[in-house]
């Protein structure tokens, strides 16, 4: 086994590592790119560069006719390609919250961590995957305590049934007190059982828990049930 076999070898390793790390921090939050779809990911994509780049200098053409090639045409692939893996994740939820972004893109990040390594740039993937982790795990944390007031809130759907028509208005006036940032509101009229159904699009700090919001909406007056979507 020479030094180039060796050498391929270690890209490999470094962008499975990589990949793991990425993986592992998937996984803890229990988000669809596990473990072994990031490894898939960051070894492939290392793989495809690497023979990209192998092949633009083992096959140039002859002496009667020079072909140039770039080396990186194969990976300049993985970028487009990967689009689809992280559409995958991207979800549409019943109450207009897009969720999966984040994930799809850490899928791009480990296909762009295994093109690095691929290419040589050893120490740029490792602090580019430190980066990705500080990013996903201790800014969102340094902006809740310490944030603007906007980025402290959580949006949630609330579909509140009440007894009588009357008790909107009071309903309404109960949770702007309590400091809900109500951006939409919709009232429907449940006729087999002759009440009312608010459904609420609203900003709540980040503070308050989903059961500590569920008990205070509960004990306002001619509230009949409380669902909540986070």
């Amino acid at each position: 086994m020479d030094i180039i076999d060796l050498e391929l070898i270690l890209k490999l390793s470094i962008s499975a590592v990589l990949g793991l790390v990425i993986g592992v921090e998937r996984e803890l939050k229990r988000k669809p790119l596990g473990l072994k779809t990031s490894l898939v990911i960051s070894i492939i994509s290392c793989l495809i560069t690497i023979v990209s780049i192998e092949s633009a200098y083992t096959f140039p053409g002859s002496d009667d006719l020079r072909i140039q090639m770039d080396p990186l045409r194969l990976a300049a692939q993985i970028v487009s390609g990967i689009g689809f893996l992280g559409a995958g994740v991207i979800l549409r939820r019943g109450n207009d919250r897009i969720s999966g972004l984040t994930t799809a893109a850490m899928i791009w990040g480990a296909a762009g961590i295994g093109i690095a390594v691929g290419a040589g740039f050893y120490v740029e993937a490792t602090f580019g995957v430190l980066l990705l982790l500080l990013s996903v795990e201790l800014i969102p944390i340094i902006v809740l305590k310490f944030g603007p007031k906007k980025l402290r809130k959580r949006e949630l759907m609330l579909k509140i049934h009440i007894n009588e028509l009357g008790s909107v208005e009071h309903v309404m006036h109960k949770l702007e007190r309590e400091k809900f940032a109500i951006s939409h509101l919709r009232i429907k009229d449940i006729l087999e059982s002759n009440s009312q159904l608010l459904e609420i699009k609203t900003k709540v700090n980040m503070n308050r828990t989903v059961p500590e919001i569920y008990n205070f909406i509960k004990t306002i007056e001619d509230v009949k049930t409380v669902e909540i979507v986070s």
